[in-house]
């Protein structure tokens, strides 16, 4: 493409078809109303039902919305997503691994009852997808992957073991999907948010002591709004981001610079 040729209709997802695990709440939700509104048709899958609240959201968007209630950390419901987002939309065109949980507690309390669930729902779902989706972006000739870190993809973190573990796992797998897939025109990147006002952040915000800690290290002053993810996911979706394989996007008011 040729400078002149630039259009910020690179930037739209119209006819484009997407999955988005947890897109029906928190960050997921986020995302899966951009892309929405992008023109993007978006498949959720999600073991949570929000009420239908994701969906008023879309009334506007003129896009497709359809959901599966479904486990990815059971056997085969990785491929019945994926098969039932083609059989429903079409194709599979981006794969957002958003779906995640934390369980916290001190590394002397924390096993296996801890580790494995968070390790198949964080870590082995997203692989799973991303290899069943990635086959058939492959195919087609293009895709999209983008893996959901954080910022304990680049440090320790007290009391989170294995969600470090994993955020750390997402970014090598998102580096090595990018060494291979590149070829064949799918990229596959990462967004790795900071600190999110969010119903799982509400203890920590409504403390001053911790509150206060969290506030000092972001150069931005504030916790970020769902919004401030959207224009990333976007961005990465689109061909706008065709030559931008194998980074992880931080978005986190500049936290990991202090």
């Amino acid at each position: 493409m040729e400078i002149q040729d630039f259009s910020l209709d690179l930037f739209s997802l119209n006819g484009r078809n997407a999955i988005v695990t947890g897109g029906n709440t928190g960050l997921g939700r986020a995302f899966t109303v951009a892309l929405a509104k992008a023109g993007a048709n978006v498949f959720v899958p999600s073991v949570i039902d929000d009420g239908g609240e994701t969906r008023r959201l879309l009334e506007d968007a003129g896009t497709r919305f359809e959901t599966l209630k479904t486990d990815l950390t059971e056997p085969g419901e990785p491929a019945r997503v994926v098969e039932s987002c083609v059989d429903t939309l079409g194709s599979v065109d981006i794969l957002v691994n958003s779906a995640g949980i934390s369980t916290l507690a001190p590394v002397a309390e924390f096993g296996r009852d801890e580790w494995d669930p968070m390790v198949a729902l964080n870590l082995t779902a997203p692989f799973e997808l991303g290899w069943l989706a990635g086959r058939r972006m492959t195919e087609q000739g293009h895709g999209k992957i983008i893996n959901i870190a954080s910022l304990f993809s680049f440090l320790g973190g007290q009391m989170s073991p294995a969600y470090a573990a994993t955020k750390h796992g997402i970014v090598g797998f998102t580096k090595a999907y990018c060494d291979e897939l590149g070829a064949h025109n799918v990229q596959c990147n990462a967004i790795a948010p900071g600190y999110f006002a969010t119903p799982l952040t509400t203890r920590t915000r409504e403390d001053p002591v911790t509150n206060q800690r969290v506030l000092d290290h972001i150069p931005a002053g504030r916790w970020g709004e769902l919004a401030d993810l959207m224009g990333a996911v976007v961005f990465l979706a689109s061909r706008a981001s065709d030559y931008v394989n194998g980074h992880v996007l931080t978005v986190d008011g500049g936290y990991l610079t202090r």
